[in-house]
């Protein structure tokens, strides 16, 4: 009944093409960023932010990130969490090596050079695809693997790889408390959304698309694989290597590379095959589903008495099922079902 269109008219097509042509989705996605923005810091405890709300914004960048790269224009990607290290790792050494660098436009920085990475291990998507391009994106992970465990330069030296950041500022304003992180992270999520959604949206978005349908259908009508596809791993890691950099100095503080081992490229490619290929929504819904099950399922097995061990790899094992199970009911994602709900709602009480 609240969901309609009467009375919406669009008179050019600028109304037609903006980011919520429906009244209802602008209002209610406004009415989530206030409530996120004025309502959880007062509301969520500290184990909220830290164990759930901090890791979900990260990684939902992540998962923006890498549904550009897969979703939109169809290149697979195991790589990502080797892309991850090399925005933390750059951002780590821009901020301890240059005197008076700001943390956010360390971030930044951490975030173009995880571009240039991208943009080198992208270069064989341009003759290989499918598996083998899978394959040569797994070559990433485990060379950042091994270049920032065995060249010490990148690490101030340190011999075990571990790097920590002591203090967090951004423009003199320090960022201690959980809170503090909370809405730095969530400001910083909001903006870049809306900037992903925007390129998604615009001419060199659909060029990604077309390569995705079909690359050379696409190169028929005058799109450039190169430009297209490079464009796509650029901003890509551009959006995950700002994510590792804020992983690093936000949510873990200290950290070593397993932190950004293969284990952590599975999740996000998890993420957005569970949450929707294709949609900037769908990442936030993987990542969500990703980061809360776990804890859900750990908390499930010690109300039921199993022991820690026990526990956790029943909660491997459920994760894994429900994973599978949800892949084979919904393989378009959880933002397939949200679609469905809003299409049904828009032609209710009317069968569709």
């Amino acid at each position: 009944m609240l969901y309609r269109e009467n009375g919406q008219f669009k008179t050019s097509y600028r109304a037609d093409q903006q980011i919520f042509p429906i009244a209802q989705d602008k209002a209610v996605i406004g009415a989530l960023v206030a409530f996120a923005f004025l309502a959880v810091p007062f509301l969520a405890s500290e184990y909220l932010f830290r164990a759930i709300l901090i890791p979900f914004l990260i990684l939902s960048l992540a998962a923006i990130g890498l549904n550009i790269l897969v979703g939109y224009c169809g290149q697979i990607s195991l790589g990502t969490g080797g892309f991850m290290a090399v925005g933390a790792y750059a951002a780590y050494n821009f901020l301890i090596r240059i005197d008076g660098m700001p943390m956010l436009l360390a971030i930044i920085l951490g975030g173009l050079c995880a571009t240039v990475v991208g943009v080198l291990f992208g270069i064989p998507s341009l003759r290989i695809r499918g598996l083998y391009l899978a394959v040569a994106t797994l070559a990433a992970q485990f060379f950042t693997d091994w270049a920032f465990l065995r060249i010490k330069w990148f690490t101030n030296d340190s011999a075990s790889g571990s790097v920590s950041v002591s203090e967090l500022s951004l423009f003199g304003w320090v960022i201690n408390t959980p809170i503090e992180k909370y809405l730095f992270c969530l400001g910083f999520v909001v903006i870049c959304a809306l900037l992903a959604k925007n390129l998604v949206r615009s001419h060199i978005g659909r060029e990604w698309m077309a390569m995705r349908d079909m690359d050379v259908a696409a190169a028929v009508i005058g799109i450039r694989p190169v430009y297209a596809k490079l464009t796509a791993f650029a901003v890509s890691s551009f959006f995950v290597g700002m994510a590792g950099a804020l992983w690093g100095f936000v949510h873990l503080g200290s950290w070593e590379p397993a932190a950004f081992n293969i284990n952590r490229s599975f999740d996000l490619l998890f993420m957005i095959i569970i949450g929707g290929l294709g949609s900037i929504m769908g990442s936030f819904f993987g990542a969500a589903f990703i980061v809360v099950l776990p804890i859900v399922l750990d908390l499930l097995g010690v109300a039921l008495g199993f022991d820690t061990a026990l526990a956790s790899h029943l909660t491997y094992m459920i994760f894994g099922a429900l994973i599978v199970f949800f892949l084979i009911v919904e393989p378009h994602g959880l933002a397939r079902l949200w679609s469905t709900a809003k299409e049904k709602l828009r032609l209710w009480p009317f069968p569709h």
